[in-house]
């Protein structure tokens, strides 16, 4: 429902429940018709407002912040909120919350059907038997690169990566990670996992995951430099943050032989896509789908209204990311 007195914004569309249990708390301005909305818009909309639930399609920023002089959370619907201004929000004493948890295992699921894609060419060969092309079977046609037995790199092993790690035991891999700091001993046995610096990894691996939040520091955390360290044969995998990668200089590599194949659900820029890519074979090319199972995305919406209601009835929101603001 929608009125006036809504407290409020639901920015895109959401599930019927979450509606509803956002309803039962108070009045709630919603956006079902899930047009991404203009930045005036969304101004001006948020204007009287207490609270947003916002999308990652939202920018919430110190503009939007001096046009809603009541807000008092921002519940986004992501784990990521590159999206938000945190300092600006902070300044503010303005609540931030994400979505943690709940989607990790969904979208190390998808991470592995980028890896298993990417490595056996499932697009590249469909895409010829649907055109049919397909004469039938050949030995030395279509041929990729076994994933069982070879070494996973995962660069970031945080909730999701660590989920993506896990899977890595039923193909019998090798494990490598790199984060800034290791994790405890007794983590890195259960996983068994061992660390490396990130260019010995990208040296070593022969699949590559980037599973890292963007942030200044992570901005093409992997470039032409690092794409040129690792093996021909590699294949590279990206379902964390669109910027993560350097998508030109990803699809040079791909063009020039210097990568074997790669599979991204995030791009820089997206929805738009470089054009380069698009022109490469050997990607897998995904739009932004990770969490996208029904039973995740409810789960999602949830939990952002939850953050949100806590937030509003004065408790302190489970899932808040800018602690500092909270008295």
């Amino acid at each position: 429902m929608s009125g006036a007195a809504a407290e409020l914004l639901v920015t895109r569309a959401v599930f019927a429940e979450t509606l509803a249990y956002l309803a039962r708390h108070g009045p709630v301005e919603d956006n079902q018709d899930d047009r991404p909305l203009a930045p005036n818009e969304l101004a001006r909309r948020a204007a009287d407002k207490r609270g947003l639930v916002t999308a990652l399609t939202d920018r919430v920023d110190a503009a939007l912040l001096a046009a809603a002089p009541r807000l008092e959370v921002v519940a986004n619907i992501a784990v990521g909120v590159n999206n938000i201004d945190l300092a600006a929000c902070s300044a503010r004493g303005v609540m931030v919350t994400n979505t943690p948890g709940v989607l990790d295992e969904s979208t190390a699921d998808l991470v592995w059907a980028l890896i298993l894609g990417a490595a056996r060419r499932v697009t590249e060969v469909e895409q010829e038997l649907r055109a049919g092309r397909w004469t039938g079977w050949r030995l030395t046609e279509w041929l990729g690169v076994d994933v069982h037995h070879a070494t996973l790199g995962v660069i970031g092993l945080g909730r999701i990566g660590r989920a993506i790690a896990r899977r890595a035991a039923g193909f019998a891999m090798r494990l490598v990670y790199h984060n800034r700091r290791r994790l405890a001993p007794e983590l890195e046995r259960e996983l068994g996992a061992a660390w490396l610096a990130k260019d010995d990894l990208l040296r070593e691996s022969d699949v590559v995951v980037v599973q890292v939040p963007y942030a200044a520091e992570t901005h093409h955390l992997i470039g032409a430099r690092e794409l040129g360290l690792m093996k021909p044969s590699a294949v590279l995998v990206n379902a964390a943050r669109g910027g993560v990668v350097d998508d030109q200089a990803l699809a040079a590599a791909l063009a020039s032989g210097g990568l074997r194949a790669a599979g991204l659900d995030v791009y820089e820029g997206e929805p738009a896509l470089h054009p380069a890519l698009l022109a490469q074979r050997n990607v897998v090319l995904l739009p932004h789908v990770g969490s996208a199972t029904e039973a995740t995305r409810r789960a999602m919406a949830m939990c952002a209204a939850e953050n949100a209601v806590a937030a509003l009835a004065g408790r302190r929101p489970p899932n808040l990311v800018n602690p500092e603001v909270w008295r």
